[in-house]
């Protein structure tokens, strides 16, 4: 069986660099996309030790051109075909919306949501080359309830939900596969500049999410939304 060939944004630290090294475990080809390449560079000396073959990119999601490049040097790594398309990126912050300026809304929703429509349309020419090919996109626990101070997140988080559900219907006779995988609170930096007490005990791991979107990537074409469990105890 051929090595899978997985595109991930976000790729550097947190989910996304979990997921890569649970991919990579598999022997398969990982391209890892971010914006800080130090973060890329590691992760793939990651991958290549942990019997996959990686290859850094590095793109801003919210920058098409960018996004471009980047998935044309991804497609060159991988000969063309993409498998699994994993929409990672992201960013969080809780901003009461008395407080929510316009330039944070549009950061928040261009990352989370828009980003995820830029990669996506720029790799379906390489995911319809694929072998049994799947897009996965990592949404939230806020994708499904609203919570306080998170007006813009749970719209990102919303949208990327229905974004999912409306590209499964356009891409069934593509033969591309749509999953969309809700973890709840996980423990990575995305909570270290925001203000809260965090018990990070409480959360879920990373290693726990990429197990999920592991799954998500071989599951049956009956497998629509996977939710991660979240930690005994919580």
């Amino acid at each position: 069986m051929a090595a899978q060939r997985v595109l991930i944004t976000g790729g550097g630290r947190g989910i996304g660099r979990a997921a890569a090294l649970r991919f990579a475990r598999e022997g398969a080809h990982v391209v890892v996309a971010a914006r800080t390449s130090a973060e890329l560079d590691s992760v793939v000396a990651e991958i290549d030790a942990a019997g996959g073959k990686g290859l850094a990119a590095q793109m801003n999601v919210t920058d098409l051109g960018s996004v471009e490049a980047a998935v044309w040097h991804a497609m060159e790594f991988t000969g063309g075909p993409i498998d699994v398309l994993l929409n990672n990126a992201g960013v969080f912050d809780v901003i009461p919306f008395d407080k929510m300026g316009q330039k944070a809304w549009s950061h928040i929703l261009d990352v989370n949501l828009t980003g995820a429509y830029y990669v996506t349309q720029e790799s379906l020419g390489a995911l319809e080359e694929g072998e049994r090919p799947v897009i996965i996109n990592v949404a939230s626990g806020a994708a499904k309830r609203g919570f306080l101070g998170n007006t813009a997140y749970c719209a990102s988080k919303y949208g990327l939900k229905g974004f999912g559900d409306a590209l499964r219907l356009d891409l069934t006779e593509k033969g591309i596969r749509v999953v969309t995988v809700y973890p709840g609170a996980t423990d990575t930096t995305i909570f270290d500049d925001v203000d809260g007490d965090w018990d990070c005990s409480k959360m879920n791991t990373v290693d726990e999410v990429a197990e999920v979107i592991y799954a998500a990537a071989g599951a049956g074409d009956e497998v629509t939304d996977l939710d991660v469990a979240p930690p005994a105890g919580s």
